[in-house]
């Protein structure tokens, strides 16, 4: 599969249900709340219609945190598949902090090989895939996405990697609606070793993304994510040169487990 062919449509995907996104949060909406207790609302459910009205013509499966009801017997025979999470960072889209994404990501034998994510409010896109590399695009409004190819896309671009890029303080980004006892007492270490630290909270899978782009040397997720809310990241922050593995054995953090909550994990461009 020439995964360079899906890249575009993905973009696409991604930049239109974003739209549709900052529709309902420009406006006043009605927040449901789902079985696990986290907030539902109508930009999660049409970001889902329209990501999947885009990506089922691809003939490849699609799992959605919305539509992830997929039975592990039939999801665990695919060798290619969509991981998408429609509106990550929902408790930031209600608190109306702006910190929300799309998120897109092509999952290979259990690997991401390409995702896209893109940031509505700050109408920031990013997008990597292995053997491409990783980009930050600046949306602007004269951009036709209904006409344009991946090439002046990427022209439109910037190359992204973990080095930072200006002098400055050990710095960890951590989750600004999840912080977990354990991720005090690692900030309080890294803080003793370095001396002066900084910490940066971000919401949604941006946490990834400033990793990848240099404004933060580590992401410690101790505590519970699902596969949907990192893949797209994961891809991007290695195609920027870091590092992502698992806090308990160091191992890759892999993806369409059976269970898909992932085990705690660290985005680390070295100096974790």
């Amino acid at each position: 599969m020439n995964i360079k062919n899906l890249i575009l449509p993905a973009i696409v995907a991604s930049v239109e249900a974003g739209f549709a996104i900052l529709e309902v949060y420009n406006q006043d909406f009605a927040v449901e709340e789902k079985e696990d207790k986290s907030p539902l609302t109508l930009a999660d459910k049409r970001s889902h219609e329209i990501i999947m009205s885009r990506l089922s013509s691809l003939g490849i499966p699609v799992l959605s945190e919305e539509g992830k009801s997929i039975d592990y017997h039939v999801r665990k025979q695919w060798e290619y598949f969509w991981m998408v999470d429609p509106l990550d960072g929902t408790k930031e889209f209600v608190k109306r902090n702006d910190e929300f994404t799309v998120n897109i990501a092509l999952v290979h034998e259990n690997k991401p090989v390409m995702g896209v994510i893109y940031v509505p409010v700050l109408k920031q896109l990013y997008f990597a895939a292995r053997n491409f590399g990783a980009y930050l695009m600046a949306l602007d409004s004269g951009i036709d996405f209904s006409d344009i190819s991946l090439a002046q896309i990427v022209d439109k671009s910037a190359s992204i990697d973990m080095t930072p890029k200006k002098t400055r303080p050990f710095t960890i980004v951590g989750s600004r609606s999840h912080a977990t006892k354990e991720l005090e007492e690692y900030v309080e270490k890294k803080r003793a070793e370095h001396g002066t630290l900084d910490f940066i909270s971000a919401g949604s899978s941006l946490k990834l993304c400033r990793v990848a782009e240099g404004s933060a040397d580590v992401y410690p997720r101790l505590g519970p994510t699902m596969e949907w809310d990192t893949a797209a990241g994961h891809i991007i922050a290695e195609c920027a040169g870091a590092s992502v593995f698992r806090a308990d054995n160091g191992e890759p953090l892999l993806y369409n487990k059976e269970n898909l909550l992932n085990p705690w994990f660290f985005i680390s461009n070295g100096k974790h």
